[in-house]
């Protein structure tokens, strides 16, 4: 049953009534991690695990989230254990610093990442990293998949690119946080994606989705042998009103339209179209 700071309203775990922090006393933050709305987000990162392991998102134990819960804290998934297989007593409490206050196991080692994404971009409430082959092989290649493609794309999808360095290095976690507040989406050379949302963990893996499906249907088109049809600018600035009223960063808001309409690099194709 849910405690008398998380009842439930509406159907809902509501969260805590007082907002915690790394500060809140240790028997608030024990309470806080036993209590029915931590619960509710520990199951709900174990079936985001679930279904990127079931797409091959993630291998072996690669792969890490991460949900704000309180002014310098998050709940985080642990190291080594598998996205597929881990169970909501897994799940970590750290504080922004990564100092781990909660949990069994240890947590992700790339929790630094997840950390400055939070600290830097105030709206991000839940983080996801993860390996899709399609979109780390634009990574890998240190390409953004070209535009105008797609209409969910150009709406729900803002994808930056950042330069490699070791995982779980402060560096790292430097470089994809000057990202973060352009984009939700970033490849990271060599290693693979990293998204964010203003919303939920779901929402987070939702950008995985939408980068693996569009970088594979890029590579599909590229093998039709007949140069790809693309969103005209003008249709391109009504995509970005709509993508303005549900919150999602994007640079291009500035961009003229003889910017949206400049070429880039396609699968397969010597000249940019």
């Amino acid at each position: 049953m849910a405690s008398s700071n998380h009842q439930k309203k509406g159907g809902k775990i509501s969260p805590p009534a007082k907002p915690l922090s790394s500060k809140s006393p240790k028997s608030a933050l024990k309470a806080f991690f036993n209590s029915a709305y931590a619960q509710n987000l520990k199951e709900q990162i174990c079936e985001m695990g679930r279904r990127q392991w079931q797409r091959e998102y993630v291998d072996a134990n690669g792969g890490n989230m991460a949900i704000r819960v309180g002014e310098d804290l998050a709940l985080c998934t642990p190291a080594s254990v598998s996205k597929g297989f881990m169970k909501p007593e897994d799940m970590c409490l750290v504080d922004f610093e990564g100092n781990q206050i909660a949990g069994d196991k240890p947590r992700t080692s790339e929790i630094l990442m997840h950390l400055a994404m939070m600290k830097r971009q105030p709206r991000a409430m839940a983080t996801c990293h993860a390996h899709p082959p399609y979109a780390t092989g634009f990574a890998i290649a240190g390409v953004v998949p070209p535009r105008r493609m797609i209409p969910e794309y150009e709406i729900y999808a803002t994808v930056g690119i950042a330069p490699y360095h070791t995982p779980g290095q402060p560096e790292m976690s430097r470089l994809i946080a000057e990202l973060v507040d352009e984009h939700n989406t970033i490849l990271m050379t060599n290693h693979g994606v990293v998204s964010w949302s203003h919303l939920d963990i779901e929402d987070a893996y939702f950008k995985m989705e939408i980068i693996e499906a569009y970088c594979r249907t890029l590579l599909v088109t590229a093998q039709l042998g007949v140069p790809p049809k693309k969103i005209a600018p003008e249709l391109v600035v009504e995509l970005l009103k709509r993508k303005k009223t549900v919150h999602i960063p994007d640079p291009r808001y500035r961009w003229t339209h003889a910017e949206l309409a400049r070429p880039e690099w396609f699968p397969g194709r010597k000249e940019k179209i």
